[in-house]
């Protein structure tokens, strides 16, 4: 959802955007060549292809490639479909570079600070200034893949609700979207690695990441003062050229784009293969829209949640994903469950997926879902495909195996075929 257009009501158009790596089919070693991935496609050094419903551009850096809509669609039913079809296209692409597409939210085997190579082409000033003042040699920065979903608002008041119902969901997202165990070859013990070093790679300058859960502002000039204006402000001494003082600096885990009229929820791992991200994402609108119409609550008791409250609840759950027990009994009736005593992450998104999901004309969907609430986020399926201090061969024999559920479009279960 890249170019200006007229601002669309609430729900009425999807931006999604897939991040994968490309590592040698063998080894799994990174292999930075998405420049002449788009090179053998189109004859030039490009930062983005279009192929009319998806396209495919640049990220940071050389090993990761993003497939994209191609402006906003009207629905996400079926669109893994379209995604599906150009994993396929580019695996097909980089066969002849004994090349492959990773899925996950992070190479488990990675060593961000030897094999990171930065985009050299078009767009590079960006980088170079990220660069410059972050090091990007690190797992928050060339070692995350994530699934972006972008939502549109047409006006402040649309803003207000639609930011309002994100902030609070944005706690237990994770919960189904986990993918990141391992990282340096090591089980971490957290269920989305990838997040924790996503909110501190950027600690140098506080504002631009800030608690990840955005604050409580709810109109464009409440939020260009209070956050953009802010964030401008602590950058202005590492960036003397100006190069980073746009909106795409702010690194919370949902940011408002008042320049496409947009909000871009950023919060989530990728999966290993787009059924099981497009089975999240239509979870995630689901609940969006249940909570900006009111079904449990007024949009007056959202807003009067605290960033810092919000936070402390995402945080247990990058660390248990599912198991993250929910002791905040005032957050869970928020969503209209009203649990006795402590519920956990997943048995809350159980609730929500029975009360707003009705999956009957999406077989492939619902199933991803009943796989991900039942057996558990991808993090909790790698884990028990491995042991709990694995070999090196161990950790890449299961993620062939989720390259290959990549390729087939299908889901990771351990010990069964994908």
């Amino acid at each position: 959802m890249d170019s200006p257009r007229t601002p669309l009501h609430l729900f009425k158009g999807f931006g999604v955007e897939l991040e994968y790596m490309i590592v040698h089919r063998q080894t799994l070693q990174v292999q930075p060549i998405t420049d002449k991935l788009i090179y053998d496609e189109v004859g030039e050094y490009l930062s983005d292809v279009e192929f009319g419903d998806i396209a495919w551009s640049n990220e940071l850096v050389l090993h990761v490639v993003e497939l994209k809509t191609q402006g906003p669609v009207k629905t996400l039913e079926h669109l893994h479909h379209n995604f599906q079809e150009h994993v396929r296209k580019i695996n097909d692409m980089l066969e002849k570079h004994n090349a492959m597409l990773l899925p996950t939210g992070a190479h488990p085997l990675m060593n961000p600070y030897t094999d990171t190579k930065l985009w050299p082409h078009e767009h590079n000033a960006v980088y170079e200034a990220y660069n410059r003042i972050f090091d990007c040699r690190g797992h928050g920065w060339a070692n995350l893949q994530s699934t972006h979903l972008n939502l549109p608002f047409y006006n402040d008041k649309e803003f207000e609700k639609l930011h309002a119902a994100i902030r609070v969901l944005l706690p237990i997202m994770p919960a189904l979207s986990a993918s990141t165990p391992i990282l340096d070859g090591k089980v971490t013990g957290l269920a989305d690695s990838r997040l924790e070093v996503y909110r501190h790679n950027q600690e140098k300058i506080p504002a631009i990441t800030g608690k990840v859960v955005p604050e409580a502002v709810f109109t464009k000039e409440a939020y260009e003062q209070q956050i953009l204006q802010q964030m401008y402000q602590q950058v202005a001494p590492y960036d003397p050229e100006g190069t980073l003082q746009e909106e795409f600096l702010n690194s919370r885990g949902a940011i408002a784009r008042f320049e496409r009229n947009t909000i871009e929820i950023r919060l989530l791992d990728i999966q290993e293969s787009p059924v099981a991200d497009l089975a999240i994402l239509q979870a995630v609108v689901a609940v969006l829209q249940a909570l900006v119409s009111g079904r449990w609550v007024k949009l007056q008791e959202l807003k009067e949640w605290h960033e810092d409250r919000l936070a402390a609840i995402l945080l247990q759950v990058i660390e248990k994903g599912q198991e993250a027990v929910l002791r905040d009994h005032e957050y869970v009736s928020l969503f209209g469950y009203n649990c006795e005593e402590d519920c956990t992450a997943g048995e809350l998104w159980k609730h929500l997926v029975q009360e707003v999901m009705a999956l009957e004309e999406q077989p492939e969907i619902e199933n991803a879902l009943n796989v991900i609430i039942s057996r558990g986020n991808l993090s909790k399926r790698i884990l028990e495909a491995i042991n709990h201090e694995p070999s090196e061969n161990q950790i890449r024999q299961v993620y062939h195996q989720l390259a290959v559920c990549l390729q087939h479009g299908g889901l990771f279960l351990p010990k069964e075929p994908c």
